[in-house]
C-alpha cells in the first residue's frame, strides 16, 4: 500500500476517452451526438407507445418499456459527458463525479441484466408453458419482477460505491477509458483495495451471475421446445416470440464479457474501449429497431 501522508489528495481525475485521435474529435462528437439522440428518442418512443397502446398492455411489452427507461438513463449517464469532454476538449471529471457516474451506470447495467432474466422467463412460460401462461405471468408478477429487477441493480452499487467512497487517491489520476469503471477506478487508489476488490468480485457472482444463468437456461429450455414441434410453420411462429430478445441478449452479454474477462493489458486498451461502445452505445441504439421490427 502506497504511504499517502506526504502526497496530496487528488480531486479530480482525467478521462483520456478518445484523445489519442485528436484530428477527429469534431467527427467523433457529430457521430455520438446523432447516435445519442437516435437513442433517447427510439426508446422514449418504445415507452409512450407501451404506456399509451391498450394492446401493449401485457407483460412482455411491460418489460421491454423497463427495458428501454433503463437503456435511456444508463446512456445519459455516460454519453453527454463524452460529447462535452470531445467539443470543449476538458477531460477533467471530479472524484466524486466519477464515482456518481459508475454508481448509476453499474446499477442501471445491473438493472438491465435482471430485466433481460425476467423477460426471458417471460418467453419460457409463453413457449414452454402456454396453457399456464395468463396464470403464471399476471400483471401483479411481471410487476413484482420489474421492480425486484431495479432495486437489485441500485441495492448492488450502493454497497460498492460506500466502500469506493473509503478510497484515498493520491497518485496517478488518468483513467484510459470515456466513462468511469470500477476497477480503473480502483487501480488509481493509494489504498488498500484488497476489501474493495473481493467486494466487487462478490456483488458481481451474486447480482449479475444468478440472471445471466437464468436466461441461459431459459432459452436452453426454448430452444429445446421449439425443436420439439413437429411443423416448420409452427417453429418459425415459436421462434418468432422471442428472436428480438435473444438478439438484444447475445449482443449485451457477448460484449460484456469480452470486456471484463479479456486481459488488462496495454495493448488491449483501445481494443476493450471499442467493444465497451458496443453495450453502452450500440446496444442501446439498436434494441428500439429489433424491437420494432
Amino acid at each position: 500500500m502506497a504511504d499517502c501522508r506526504n502526497q496530496t489528495a487528488v480531486t479530480e481525475f482525467f478521462l483520456l476517452g478518445f484523445g489519442d485521435l485528436p484530428d477527429l474529435q469534431i467527427l467523433l462528437f457529430l457521430m455520438f451526438l446523432v447516435i445519442y439522440m437516435a437513442t433517447v428518442v427510439g426508446n422514449t418512443l418504445i415507452v409512450v407507445l407501451v404506456v399509451a397502446d391498450q394492446h401493449l398492455h401485457s407483460p412482455m411489452y411491460f418489460f421491454l418499456g423497463n427495458l428501454s427507461c433503463v437503456e435511456t438513463c444508463y446512456t445519459s449517464a455516460i454519453l453527454p459527458r463524452m460529447l462535452a469532454s470531445l467539443l470543449t476538449g476538458d477531460k477533467t471529471i471530479s472524484v466524486s463525479g466519477c464515482i456518481t457516474q459508475l454508481y448509476f451506470f453499474g446499477s442501471l447495467v445491473a438493472t438491465e441484466c435482471y430485466l433481460l432474466a425476467a423477460m426471458s422467463y417471460d418467453r419460457y412460460l409463453a413457449i414452454c408453458k402456454p396453457l399456464h401462461y395468463s396464470t403464471l405471468m399476471n400483471i401483479r408478477f411481471s410487476f413484482q419482477l420489474a421492480a425486484g429487477s431495479w432495486l437489485n441493480g441500485l441495492w448492488a452499487m450502493t454497497v460498492l460505491v460506500l466502500f469506493l467512497s473509503q478510497l484515498i487517491f493520491c497518485g496517478p489520476n488518468e483513467i484510459d477509458h470515456f466513462y468511469c469503471d470500477a476497477i480503473p477506478l480502483i487501480e488509481l487508489s493509494c489504498s488498500d483495495t484488497h476489501q474493495v476488490i473481493l467486494i466487487d468480485f462478490i456483488l458481481a457472482c451474486v447480482f449479475t451471475l444468478p440472471p445471466f444463468l437464468l436466461t441461459l437456461t431459459s432459452y436452453m429450455c426454448i430452444i429445446a421446445t421449439i425443436l420439439r414441434i413437429p411443423s416448420t410453420t409452427g417453429r418459425q411462429k415459436a421462434f418468432s416470440t422471442c428472436s428480438s430478445h435473444l438478439i438484444v441478449v447475445t449482443i449485451f452479454y457477448g460484449t460484456l464479457m469480452i470486456v471484463y474477462m479479456l486481459p488488462k493489458r496495454d495493448t488491449l486498451r483501445d481494443l476493450i474501449k471499442v467493444v465497451s461502445l458496443c453495450y453502452t452505445v450500440l446496444t442501446p441504439l439498436v434494441n428500439p429497431l429489433i424491437y420494432s421490427l
